[in-house]
């Protein structure tokens, strides 16, 4: 069949509507969209029903990307500060610190699970050291949305300021998550050899540019916004939308992380907008849904669902000593020394959900073309969806287990 632009758009308007209901669906389910909308993907794509043919990393990396950004952008626009304030200090171990030792514990028990008890390797060489710390790196971040999906439909929510705290971890540890990825990559594909001051000094370079960029921005536009007479309402979104992108390329030309940049940018615009708040911020939620359902129907598309078994023993491995392992002792070295509730810092583990930001991550091996990109995205997939199905299926009840409910709940032990 010839593919024409009016075939793309009718079978794009129809995913989008899928997408649309499939996040319906979810709700009444209690399990994250973004697996629904996977599933989505998958069933349109070349193995499934649709029969879509789709194979292009480049494609989805970009698409991918974007998303991230207009995604990242629009959570931090309604991200008050006066919440942000109270978790600061927490929030930033755990995107910081967290994210490190997270990718140190799973890559090095990748590295000698993999390379010693295992027939696994990326490529022909087996798996080296670095090789783990590439598919630690990419599942190191948490995510926000797939945790507050569930949270906005469901009675049994946690305590508020636990709430603040997973959402100002999930949407700032992202950049430390990309910005670990593509150093580990650097070095992976340079043929001159890196020590730890340059990398210690790129990481300084990649915040405090991205900070910087991010902060340049923000308050300029929020100054701009407020002040400008626009004609018409519907330019005001436009124009925050715009900033955003601003601050993101910016942040790459000044040497800088972008993600950073823009979640930067969005908190200060969010928190200092006096005009159109109610226009603005719908606006974004809205575009916001559209990236995520464009963005993970995609991915699906990517996906060869025959490709997935034979790394399905590693990848549950892994995943499982992420989950019980890793993600424990990243929080506990992070919040014990603030003095965090022993039941806080379990719910915090368990609420350590992997979603959007790996699977992207994981097509950026194929754009280095490094031997064995596609082993490492199935492995990643595998291991998103896995945490999906356990902990995202759990975040309810899991209020409970480790009583953190925030209001009484008519069924304390169901």
């Amino acid at each position: 069949m010839e593919v024409t632009v009016e075939l793309a758009i009718l079978v794009s308007g129809v995913l989008l509507f899928a997408g649309v209901i499939a996040s319906r669906m979810s709700d009444a389910l209690g399990m994250p969209a973004l697996l629904l909308f996977l599933v989505l993907g998958m069933l349109a794509g070349s193995e499934g029903i649709g029969g879509i043919h789709f194979e292009s990393h480049a494609i989805t990396q970009a698409v991918g990307s974007g998303a991230l950004m207009v995604i990242l952008f629009s959570g931090a626009l309604e991200t008050k500060w006066s919440k942000v304030k109270l978790v600061l200090v927490p929030g930033l171990l755990l995107a910081t610190l967290g994210v490190i030792s997270t990718m140190l514990l799973l890559g090095t028990f990748a590295w000698f699970m993999l390379g010693t008890y295992t027939q696994f390797s990326i490529g022909t060489t087996g798996i080296t050291w670095l090789q783990g710390l590439l598919l630690a790196a990419i599942v190191s971040s948490t995510d926000a949305a797939a945790v507050f999906s569930v949270f906005r439909t469901s009675d049994a929510q946690p305590k508020a300021k636990l709430r603040y705290l997973l959402e100002f971890e999930s949407g700032s540890n992202d950049p430390m998550a990309v910005l670990l990825t593509t150093l580990i990559l650097g070095i992976m594909t340079s043929s001159a050899s890196v020590s730890a001051t340059d990398i210690t000094a790129n990481l300084i370079v990649q915040f405090v540019s991205g900070g910087v960029a991010g902060g340049l921005t923000g308050w300029t536009s929020a100054w701009l916004i407020n002040h400008i007479r626009l004609s018409a309402r519907g330019l005001y979104p436009i124009l925050v939308l715009a900033s955003g992108m601003i601050a993101f390329g910016l942040a790459h030309a000044l040497g800088g992380n972008g993600f950073l940049a823009v979640y930067t940018a969005g908190v200060l615009i969010g928190n200092n907008l006096k005009v159109n708040q109610d226009n603005i911020f719908g606006f974004h939620d809205g575009l916001s849904w559209l990236m995520q359902i464009s963005m993970f129907v995609v991915l699906g598309l990517l996906i060869f669902p025959s490709q997935l078994l034979p790394v399905a023993e590693v990848a549950i491995v892994i995943a499982i000593f992420l989950i019980f392992v890793a993600r424990p002792i990243s929080v506990f070295l992070c919040l014990a020394p603030l003095g965090t509730k022993l039941k806080d810092m379990g719910y915090i583990s368990w609420v350590g959900l992997r979603g959007s930001v790996p699977i992207i991550l994981a097509t950026f091996p194929a754009s280095y073309h490094l031997e064995g990109a596609d082993a490492i995205f199935n492995v990643i997939f595998f291991i998103v969806l896995t945490s999906v199905l356990v902990q995202g299926a759990t975040l309810v009840p899991s209020c409970r287990w480790f009583g953190v409910l925030e209001r009484n709940d008519p069924h304390p032990h169901a």
